[in-house]
């Protein structure tokens, strides 16, 4: 069994302002607004929530199969995610387009100006799950991409036997309820966090139990409090490690599912999986970025088992990203 990312790959360009916006911001004339901002550093980082999660996921020894959309400005970012194990051999590349972009701009305040550029991730409208590489049984995360995307990949998997994981996140807003009730039916797993499990009860008016029991688990990230997995059998709680120094809680999230894929592909405990992902989560908290972090498996069982205890299920690899 592998994975099948389908989230989106996309650059992040973050700029900071050495003002407050505030102090150039007219309100008797925002009808006309026309600003400029001089910034004094910028940064372009990889990310995007398929790349992410398979960038993680390969750290920990998986073997991701990422199939989404990017453009002709790929190629580093390519050799990147190669370069951790990451397969991209099903990511389409539009030399046409860039590949979508996020620009955002930081003042002193920490108030936030940005703009996203969906780019290439366009693309992934039109590519079908059955023209990748897979086989009866895989699990295929359905993660933010284009929302048209995301509705295709919901009923190809039903079709071609495929495991479908949801992932919805940032999406729930831009799909139809009908497309996201199907989403949650036909779901074998679930990952939300806090706001985002509320904010589909709204949006599909199902229940609680309903969201959580519906799939065979479902996964509610907490923040600082953890992370909750539900299953049949099962409601456990997993704690975050504790005193992690926060730096960017970008990307938290995808770190997380990274790690728990990993653990699940593995046929391990859903406490362990979680556990798993929150340490995957902790490093990546610790470091500016989505992609920045990096460790040796050595050094990864080490950190996890400063808080939690694998009764030795990590000792059974034994060689990095195998």
């Amino acid at each position: 069994m592998k994975v099948i990312l389908t989230g989106s790959i996309a650059f992040d360009y973050l700029m900071y302002f050495p003002g407050y916006f505030k102090d150039h911001i007219l309100p008797q004339s925002l009808d006309k607004i026309s600003l400029s901002f001089l910034v004094e550093d910028m940064v372009k980082r990889y990310g995007g929530v398929g790349a992410n999660i398979a960038y993680n996921l390969a750290l920990v020894g998986g073997k991701p199969y990422l199939y989404s959309a990017a453009g002709q400005d790929f190629g580093d970012f390519n050799r990147h995610l190669q370069a951790v194990g990451v397969d991209t051999s099903g990511v389409y590349i539009d030399k046409e387009k860039f590949t979508a972009s996020f620009f955002q701009n930081t003042d002193l305040g920490q108030s936030q100006i940005a703009s996203f550029y969906t780019g290439a991730m366009a693309d992934s409208a039109n590519m079908l799950l059955r023209d990748s590489a897979h086989d009866v049984g895989d699990l295929v995360m359905v993660s933010p991409t284009d929302p048209k995307a995301m509705g295709h990949y919901i009923d190809e998997c039903g079709e071609l036997g495929l495991k479908m994981v949801f992932d919805p996140g940032q999406q729930i807003v831009r799909m139809d309820k009908e497309i996201l009730c199907r989403g949650l039916q036909k779901a074998f797993g679930l990952f939300v966090n806090e706001y985002e499990f509320e904010l589909l009860q709204k949006e599909t008016c199902m229940t609680t139990d309903e969201i959580l029991y519906t799939p065979e688990f479902c996964v509610v990230t907490l923040g600082k409090e953890g992370a909750r997995v539900v299953t049949a059998h099962e409601d456990t709680l997993v704690p975050v490690i504790p005193d992690v120094k926060v730096i960017d809680p970008t990307g938290v999230g995808d770190a997380f599912r990274g790690g728990f894929l990993r653990g699940y592909l593995l046929g391990w405990p859903m406490k362990t999986c979680a556990e798993i992902g929150a340490t995957t989560a902790a490093y990546c908290l610790a470091k500016h970025g989505t992609q920045e972090h990096e460790f040796t498996w050595q050094e990864f069982k080490q950190y996890y088992r400063q808080t939690y205890d694998d009764q030795g299920l990590l000792d059974t690899i034994n060689q990095d990203r195998e």
